[in-house]
């Protein structure tokens, strides 16, 4: 017959056991989070063509070292980076956003500190050298609720194929950085951001560029909430896009598991930077 004062003490026991395995898991959870890998979901069109609205990707935490954006909700525990080193050219970055570093963004580095960066006629000049610029291929992609051209603004991108389907198909380029690192762009048409003033990137910056780049308010934009990010301070940077892990072309219902399949990209899985 079971003791009735060892039952209420074994399940205090079985109680405290548990909550000690929670408050385990949370702190390494918390720890990877914080300085090994995030994940990170992609809201809009700046980084096509490499990045698409429904990419899902890692991020590495540890290649530029930790700073407090590190930690989740960015507790202010230290000032600086503990570990850090620069990124490298064409390096596509997630970091908190200015003016404010309460929002996560993603762009492709260009300018290190110490350069001087310049738009010209739409193309990137490099402490006054012109970065390669050639024209490939169209980016073609099929119309679904996660495409860019179903905005109104960029219709004139959509077209009607030979069956039937409606697909968006935009002007694309290759650029290849001093560094040898090699990308590509997307080029719309003309616009005022096409021709710009000379930036110059102080110490302990960086100038980020979307690879959609008539559609990415970027580092050629002062640092305004929701319309450009100005040249950010390396401190900001959270993490370097490490592979691709899901995609999915919006037409999926999360409360209907079986649309899952037929809603994800399959080919753009497992994709490097």
């Amino acid at each position: 017959m079971e003791n009735p004062q060892i039952a209420p003490a074994a399940a205090k026991a079985e109680g405290g056991s548990f909550t000690a395995f929670l408050l385990k898991l949370i702190v390494f959870v918390l720890l990877l989070r914080s300085f090994v890998f995030a994940p990170f979901s992609i809201p809009s069109e700046s980084m096509l063509p490499r990045l698409m609205i429904g990419d899902y990707l890692i991020v590495a935490k540890w290649p530029y070292g930790f700073t407090h954006y590190s930690i989740p909700f960015s507790p202010p525990l230290w000032s600086g980076r503990i570990f850090g080193r620069d990124p490298a050219r064409g390096d596509v970055v997630v970091f908190k956003a200015p003016p404010h570093q309460h929002q996560d963004y993603i762009k492709r580095v260009i300018g290190l500190p110490g350069d001087l960066i310049e738009v010209k006629g739409g193309q990137v000049f490099i402490n006054g050298k012109a970065v390669p610029k050639t024209r490939i291929a169209d980016f073609v992609e099929p119309l679904t609720d996660n495409s860019a051209c179903k905005k109104m603004d960029v219709a004139q991108f959509r077209e009607t194929a030979s069956d039937g389907s409606v697909r968006c198909r935009y002007p694309r380029y290759r650029e290849t950085l001093p560094n040898g690192k090699s990308y590509e762009v997307l080029d719309l048409g003309t616009v005022p951001m096409d021709n710009t003033e000379v930036y110059s990137v102080p110490a302990g910056h960086v100038f980020l560029m979307g690879d959609n780049r008539d559609r990415s308010a970027d580092s050629r934009f002062p640092a305004v909430e929701g319309a450009g990010i100005g040249i950010v301070p390396t401190e900001n940077i959270v993490g370097r896009a490490w592979f691709s892990v899901f995609s999915t072309d919006g037409s999926a219902q999360w409360l209907k598991p079986w649309t899952w399949f037929g809603a994800a990209r399959w080919n753009r899985i497992g994709k490097g930077f």
